[in-house]
């Protein structure tokens, strides 16, 4: 029997919980399928046999994708926050989420296909808006404040003045 971590992300979807879990393993390192469980019986949302939970790691994060139907959508007071080391590892992220059925949203921030928001925040600007500098912090959040994806040059050139 595999054991459970302590603490685990529980992540409602309407069926296809296991295609997400593939697209973020496949999408981000240290992200890993676990096993696949099947439903024993008949239940609401689907028939004895279909995949009713599915075990997966996204970037080290031990979740649960959980097949349970209609009943319930993901909203933006959840999100997954990745930092991000430079515009190319941003622009990788953001371009996975978004070309894969995704779509943008304001200050970083992406809704996947499935829902499921992301912030794709590059190190700089989280050390930017809270660093030592409030100019420098006031002008790097003004210019976040007008972005979808995070443009991490200007931010650097915010930070600059």
């Amino acid at each position: 029997m595999a054991t459970m971590a302590k603490n685990t992300i529980c992540l409602w979807f309407d069926g296809d919980a296991e295609a997400a879990a593939r697209f973020y393993t496949d999408t981000f390192p240290d992200s890993t399928l676990g096993a696949v469980h099947r439903a024993p019986g008949d239940y609401p949302s689907g028939q004895e046999g279909d995949a009713l939970t599915v075990e997966f790691t996204v970037m080290g994060i031990p979740c649960l994708g959980l097949n349970g139907g209609p009943a319930f959508k993901h909203c933006e007071a959840f999100s997954f926050q990745i930092a991000t080391e430079d515009q190319a590892e941003t622009d990788r992220y953001w371009n996975a989420i978004v070309g894969n059925g995704g779509q943008e949203s304001q200050c970083g921030w992406c809704k996947d296909k499935w829902g499921i928001s992301w912030q794709i925040t590059p190190r700089l600007l989280v050390e930017a808006v809270a660093g030592g500098d409030p100019a420098a912090a006031k002008r790097a959040f003004a210019a976040m404040m007008g972005m979808r994806k995070i443009d991490v040059a200007a931010i650097e050139a915010a930070l600059r003045g």
